[in-house]
């Protein structure tokens, strides 16, 4: 096999206009006219709105490429397209080759009969998606009347990523393009076409079963088929098999690997992983071509047993029911050739560092890059992956129906070998939207019955034949799929959304005892340096038309004051404002988290909305665009760890809980203590025991009534409740509760005793506040820092905070004196 790479520098320039740009394929209209300065940054100001107009129009790709002789000697030539954005005619040499419309698939087209030797030339010319949208007629009693939030009407009649239209945290952006790698690929004989694992697990062994298909030419010889199973890391051989292959186009066989390392997502042990080689060569031993597949020996599945509360949603790894905790992913960026590997590792890694073990890619952006699902693999992040349907109406004629199940294979058979990925969804809310959403009401029976077909038999039929090893779940949320009561809390997933857009507290949380929480979320405003890419200093003000069109979710910046007057007093400038922000996006999901950890067993799962963003926007994200951390992410850190803790306060009662998401009985110790605002400990109440396995339970709890009196409850202004565990191993947990909201705390202006010093390539600072000093930040203007701990309380202690040097991420420190001076420091009390 012959592959001749089509990346690189192509032309690109509008239909009908002379003007040409050079564009880097992997490429789109964007890079291109963003390379060229052609046109500002979109996401600059209001930019956004001019550079939408753009995709009104089409848009050709060209290049010349040189074809060998002894490349036009093979029997098959096919032009593989592995991204082509989205409404896309090909041309070989003149002449019309193809016709592609569903961004997410793969295309392969026979060429060999357009290509010669010598100079050839292709182009692509990109079709404007919004004037098919507008022009696009329904059959009678299809129309289609519903739009998503924030996005254009009509995004659901292509096959191109929904929020690419817009959604309520992202803009307007239809880019068009080659986003990703695009060849020609010559053979003779075999190919192949797809290759299936299945697992079978024993106590001491694995039994690999190979199922490989092959396309077949007309000189279909002999040839032969060599696999190859080996330690990833290592290298080592773990078994292997060879063989003669007859005519069918069908081979399999099943491999015995004996005492496996298993892989396990992230905190339950080692992410051990296997290549699979699976070579075709000719008799004498040539390799004719070969693929290779990373793959790791675990089972993983659902678990949907009945309990006394109704059925569980638990991922079962190796036999071992796991919380589940993580965030939503969406898209890296609106220009797609610009998630690279070293952007989705960075994202990657930051769930990593706060102790993701699960990731739900979303179904209104797109199916990630291999590399995506290899780094998951890595960092042991169970997949939850959403089939490319969200939050839409779909009018599923047969020739989209068809599209769908091409589709829907092509990324089954892409994507079922890694052993992140945990469970196939059909979609993103729709189940849920036919069952109550005003909007939904008003679409016709003919349109539900096309939900029926598509999800219900469709889909799951590929799913079913492809991937029959790999749950399946119809929607999110759901508990079965057929409108059982898609919003169930006693059975399947549930996505609850009354605190934020339905203004509840955070209390409110503590309500509901959901079996798994996989959308649920609250908003903030990314860091200033963020806002300053956006922005002209006149438009730092949240309620400005530049602010206003950097937040897409309607109302939503009033809704940020809304819960700001609720807890805590008003800023006196706008970075503090952004501060606030934070402090409350991290406060409402910990609330939420904190309390379905502490009910493990009735609910197995939390996945808030969400872990990135798009573009440079107010959003739900706990990363912003450039990769900043807002507070939530630092406080992911800590109610996501295996060992953690939590404090309640209900009437006059504290309590102290721990829970424990590892395999083993974990001993502590544990204290509550009421303090004053100087830190000065009022009572105390101390205990120690042990947490049993996957569990979570009361540690400790102090009665506080008799420090209540006839003349009200004044003094709560002046203390706070601590709740400190130290487990056996020396690790420990610090939680802090306040028995009012903090805007009536009487906090006095801390004096920060601050002090660095740098071991073995670590900054490490220490901190010590002669007052109580809530949700310590740390920053550095001119540097963008991921730091050990952030967004921490000061009570009375030294706090220690490490920062590696390879977690500087834009600047360098000299030495412990010059992070000392850059150094700034901010609480509560700073704000106002």
């Amino acid at each position: 096999m012959e592959r001749l790479i089509l990346n690189g520098v192509w032309s690109i320039n509008q239909t009908g206009q002379e003007t040409q740009y050079k564009v880097t394929v992997p490429g789109s209209v964007l890079s291109a006219l963003l390379d060229a300065k052609a046109i500002p940054d979109p996401f600059y100001r209001r930019n956004e709105y001019q550079t939408r107009e753009l995709f009104r129009n089409n848009y050709i790709f060209q290049r010349d490429f040189y074809i060998k002789e002894t490349f036009l000697q093979e029997e098959d030539i096919e032009l593989v397209c592995e991204g082509l954005d989205t409404l896309a005619v090909i041309y070989v040499n003149g002449k019309k080759v193809f016709y592609a419309d569903n961004m997410h698939r793969t295309w392969r087209i026979p060429v060999k009969k357009y290509i010669h030797t010598g100079k050839n030339h292709i182009s692509i010319e990109f079709l404007s998606v919004l004037k098919f949208m507008d022009e696009y007629v329904y059959d009678e009693n299809k129309e289609v009347k519903y739009t998503a939030a924030g996005a254009m009407k009509g995004n659901h009649l292509v096959r191109k990523a929904h929020s690419m239209f817009g959604w309520d945290w992202g803009p307007q952006l239809p880019d068009a393009g080659i986003f990703r790698d695009i060849y020609l690929e010559g053979w003779t004989g075999r190919r192949i076409e797809d290759i299936q694992f299945r697992q079978h697990h024993t106590l001491a062994e694995v039994q690999l079963q190979l199922k490989i298909s092959f396309s077949c030419g007309s000189a279909c010889e002999k040839q032969k088929i060599n696999i190859i199973i080996k330690e990833k890391q290592t290298g080592k051989t773990t078994a292997r098999t060879e063989a003669v292959l007859g005519n069918g186009t069908t081979w399999e066989s099943t491999l015995c690997i004996k005492d496996p390392e298993l892989w396990w997502p992230n905190g339950y042990g080692e992410q051990a992983l296997y290549k699979a080689v699976v070579m075709l060569t000719d008799m004498d031993g040539n390799v004719l071509q070969e693929q290779q597949k990373t793959i790791g020996f675990r089972t993983l599945g659902i678990s949907r047993e009945k309990d006394s509360w109704g059925r569980e949603f638990a991922f079962k790894v190796n036999g071992i029911k796991i919380f589940a905790m993580g965030a939503d992913y969406i898209p890296e960026d609106c220009v797609y050739s610009r998630i690279t590997k070293q952007k989705q590792d960075y994202l990657l890694e930051c769930a990593r560092k706060a102790h993701f073990n699960c990731i739900r890619v979303w179904g209104g952006g797109y199916y990630p890059s291999d590399t995506f699902y290899e780094l998951c693999d890595e960092k042991g992040l169970i997949v939850w992956q959403d089939l490319m349907f969200a939050c839409n109406v779909y009018d599923a004629t047969d020739e989209f129906l068809e599209n769908c199940r091409n589709e829907v294979q092509d990324n089954v058979r892409r994507l079922r070998h890694h052993p992140s990925l945990g469970m196939w969804c059909g979609n993103n809310e729709i189940e849920s939207a036919w069952s109550h959403w005003p909007g939904f009401q008003k679409e016709t029976l003919n349109l539900r019955a096309d939900y029926i077909r598509l999800f219900e038999h469709v889909i799951p039929e590929i799913i079913k034949k492809d991937a029959p090893d790999t749950f399946f779940w119809p929607s999110s949320p759901s508990s079965g799929g057929c409108f059982a009561d898609p919003d169930s809390e006693n059975d399947g997933d549930s996505h609850y959304w009354d605190v934020w857009h339905g203004q509840k507290p955070f209390t409110d949380y503590r309500k509901h005892f959901f079996r798994f929480c996989s959308e649920f979320g609250f908003q903030s405003f990314p860091d200033i340096k963020t806002v300053e890419t956006f922005t002209e200093p006149e438009d730092r003000n949240i309620f400005s038309r530049v602010m206003e069109s950097h937040q897409k979710n309607n109302a939503a910046n009033g809704k940020i004051l809304y819960y700001m007057s609720e807890n805590f007093r008003y800023p006196a400038k706008f970075d503090d404002l952004i501060y606030i922000s934070q402090i409350l996006q991290g406060m409402a999901i910990q609330y939420g988290v904190e309390h379905w950890r502490r009910n493990r067993g009735r609910c197995m799962g939390t996945l808030y909305w969400q872990l990135n963003d798009n573009w440079p926007v107010a959003s739900w994200s706990s990363v912003d665009y450039f990769g900043r951390w807002k507070a939530l992410q630092y406080m992911a850190c800590r109610f996501y760890a295996h060992k953690a803790s939590s404090l309640t306060i209900e009437e006059q009662r504290i309590c102290l809980f721990v829970e424990n998401e590892t395999a083993g009985k974990v001993r502590w110790k544990s204290t509550i203590r009421l303090k004053d605002m100087d830190c000065k400990s009022i009572a105390e109440v101390k205990s120690e025991g042990s947490t049993a396995p996957f569990c979570s339970g009361m540690a400790a709890e102090m009665d506080f009534g008799k420090f209540c009196t006839d003349t009200g409850d004044s003094w709560k202004e002046t203390v706070f409740a601590e709740g400190s565990v130290t487990f056996e191993d020396g690790t420990s947990t610090h939680n802090v509760e306040v028995l009012l909201p903090y805007k009536y705390l009487a906090l006095k202006k801390p004096v920060i005793e601050k002090y660095a010093k740098e071991t073995d390539g670590i900054f490490i600072l220490q901190l010590k506040s002669n007052t109580f000093a809530p949700f310590t930040e740390l920053s550095f203007k001119d540097a963008d820092v991921i730091l050990s701990d952030n967004y921490f309380h000061l009570t009375g202690g030294i706090h220690e905070v490490q920062i590696r040097k390879k977690d500087i991420l834009n600047s360098t420190f000299k030495n412990p004196d010059d992070l000392l001076q850059r150094l700034k420091v901010r609480t509560i009390a700073d704000t106002y």
